[in-house]
């Protein structure tokens, strides 16, 4: 996620041949022929990312229950944070620095303290807590259940459960939150849906239909759009945050599972390009550039402040770290 959690990420670890960074890169119009991949060896598996860019620290989660840390200036893994075996979901406040890690398994919410990189605290969120995102302004936490569809909301001063927002019964599978209006938006597979939730009122008040399968979502907030990645369409939902609908797709080339949006640039990233990347333009809505990796891309993460592209490789162990895309 995210900020994912996104709003919801350059990496190196020994040395990289020319012939490795020999990405090709897609022949369409737009293709980004000017991104530089990079990859780096992290934990095995990686499933999650986060990037605090206040402090220019990459969080990958490893599906064997660790916490990468990598300090993009550097290009080096400078800790390894132990948590659960049962990780599933990244989330950083870049205020405060503190990195939230979920617990699917046990329904709890590992606090990190991004300066030390060490665990200070256990959140007993909700069972089946996967996915994470955070409200900065509000110093918020969102964690969405994938069993039941409750999201538990944390207090990130103290760093305790604040309340519980019941779910519909169907599993969610991806949150953001849009910090500026303290709406989340949070999608559901098994009905095709975008649901929002408003926080202050304590319930779901709209859900909207989208593409087959929406997995990841992410929010454009100076202009009130979310993005949905359909995992199972070739296509981006573009949903109207003001009148809760969706107003047009983008086809992309590959089923997309993540999304990350860059604010400034009002681009949107996903892991529906041609095994690899594709970039939107958020103001015309169209595909403005592919990047073919030669892998098939997990989760999808941008680094608000410089707009590097960070991708999961989960078979190889590794992240793609993605500059000039």
């Amino acid at each position: 996620m995210r900020r994912p959690a996104r709003k919801t990420r350059t990496l190196l670890v020994g040395a990289v041949t020319a012939a490795a960074l020999a990405f090709p890169v897609a022949a369409a119009a737009g293709s980004t022929d000017r991104a530089d991949p990079v990859t780096v060896g992290v934990g095995d598996r990686p499933v999650a990312l986060a990037v605090n860019s206040a402090t220019g620290t990459l969080y990958v989660g490893n599906s064997t229950g660790t916490v990468s840390v990598v300090d993009v200036a550097t290009n080096t893994v400078t800790g390894t944070i132990p948590v659960s075996d049962s990780l599933a979901g990244l989330a950083v406040n870049s205020t405060t620095n503190k990195v939230y890690v979920s617990d699917a398994a046990a329904g709890t919410v590992f606090v990190v303290d991004g300066a030390s990189g060490t665990v200070t605290g256990t959140v007993e969120a909700t069972p089946g807590v996967a996915s994470l995102d955070v409200d900065e302004k509000a110093n918020k936490v969102y964690g969405a259940s994938n069993t039941d569809g409750a999201v538990a909301v944390l207090d990130g001063a103290s760093d305790t459960l604040a309340t519980t927002v019941a779910g519909k019964g169907a599993p969610l599978t991806d949150v953001s939150v849009d910090d500026e209006r303290g709406t989340a938006y949070l999608t559901s597979v098994s009905t095709a849906t975008l649901e929002v939730l408003d926080p202050a009122a304590g319930e779901f008040v709209a859900s909207v239909p989208v593409g087959k399968g929406p997995s990841g979502v992410s929010v454009h907030e100076a202009s009130n759009t979310v993005y949905v990645a359909n995992a199972g369409i070739h296509h981006l939902s573009v949903v109207d945050g003001a009148t809760r609908a969706e107003r047009a797709t983008v086809v992309l080339r590959s089923a997309g599972s993540s999304a990350a949006v860059h604010q400034a640039g009002n681009t949107v990233y996903s892991n529906g390009g041609p095994s690899g990347v594709v970039e939107v333009d958020g103001a015309s809505g169209t595909v403005s550039g592919e990047l073919t990796l030669g892998i098939n891309p997990g989760e999808v993460a941008v680094d608000q402040r410089t707009q590097v592209v960070y991708v999961a490789d989960p078979l190889r162990d590794n992240v793609t770290a993605i500059s000039g895309m």
